[in-house]
């Protein structure tokens, strides 16, 4: 088994195991989920629509807009 102490700012160090495990670099975020008593710990995906800065033109996204707009 795997341990870190909690300081009193309530701060741990996530060893160096775990980190390698879930390809852990600098900045990386971690989510927590906590099922039955205990806390899975994985690393966060970020979600590729929110990196994608046309998205909000997904509206005008559909076989009317590009039959309408084809000849622009």
């Amino acid at each position: 088994m795997i341990t870190s102490k909690l300081t009193s700012k309530a701060q741990t160090t996530i060893p160096q195991p775990v980190r390698a495990a879930l390809q852990l670099r600098d900045g990386d975020e971690i989510a927590y989920a906590i099922e039955a008593g205990r806390v899975v710990l994985t690393r966060a995906r970020p979600d590729a629509a929110a990196d994608d800065p046309f998205r909000t033109f997904a509206e005008w996204d559909s076989p009317a807009d590009a039959e309408a707009y084809a000849a622009l």
